[in-house]
């Protein structure tokens, strides 16, 4: 079965209130297996808009990229992150 990953460009507008989000974010991915490949980190724009802050996250299938994304501890946590980020976010099946 291919894993599932979530790929997250963010661009940090208040970063106080974005900690409310860093804070309870964690403990979702991790209920369901969700491993950082990239968070943060240095980062080389090659073509069209960049984002500050490139986030790439490893699940067991797409189902459980999907299934955190829903889940009641992920919304919790993205609420949090309202107003002090924007945020652009795709989950993609990988490839076996």
């Amino acid at each position: 079965m291919p894993k599932g990953y979530w790929i997250a460009r963010v661009t940090v507008t208040d970063p106080a209130k974005y900690k409310n989000y860093t804070d309870l974010a964690p403990a979702a991915f991790a209920k369901f297996g969700g491993k950082y490949l990239a968070r943060g980190g240095k980062y080389e724009a090659l073509a069209g808009e960049a984002r500050a802050r490139n986030v790439v996250i490893e699940f067991a299938s797409l189902q459980a990229a999907h299934d955190c994304f829903h889940s009641p501890e992920y919304q919790t946590a993205k609420a949090k992150r309202e107003g002090a980020a924007i945020a652009e976010l795709v989950i993609v099946e990988g490839v076996e």
